[in-house]
């Protein structure tokens, strides 16, 4: 069964996501970042301007075969084509279809209140099938 996890409170949903990245990418994960098109273009560059010793190595889900392969991070805006199934970061409001062929999802949870409450919903989809939900409040101590 996919674990899951919420990581609320993140103050920049963009920054999160590439450091979440990186992250992986050092633990030698494999990724697919789930992002609305509203964020795909400034995920992309985001992650191509990282510092040197930071980069992170990615392609967008319709980049060739063999690019696909070979990179350990997608961007992708639908999961049907999704290269690996290790870890799906989840940058969109909707629960993601096919999550459940990933061994982890991530679900990143911004500060407002109508991204709060879509992570609400989605939230509640996962209980009601079974899962066991990990909260991680990413908001500063004694915020």
């Amino acid at each position: 069964m996919t674990e899951i996890a919420f990581h609320f409170n993140a103050p920049d949903k963009l920054a999160y996501a590439c450091r979440a990245a990186r992250k992986l990418l050092r633990q030698d994960r494999r990724l697919v970042v789930l992002a609305p098109d509203t964020l795909m273009d400034a995920l992309d560059e985001t992650l191509w301007h990282m510092a040197p010793q930071d980069f992170v190595a990615h392609c967008r889900a319709d980049a060739e075969a063999h690019v696909l392969e070979a990179s350990p991070i997608v961007l992708a805006q639908g999961l049907q084509d999704a290269p690996h199934h290790e870890v799906l970061l989840n940058l969109s409001d909707e629960v993601p279809q096919g999550f459940g062929s990933f061994e982890r999802l991530i679900e990143v949870v911004g500060c407002d209140e109508a991204d709060r409450a879509a992570a609400r919903v989605r939230w509640k989809h996962y209980m009601q099938r079974g899962y066991a939900l990990v909260r991680h409040d990413l908001a500063p101590r004694g915020a």
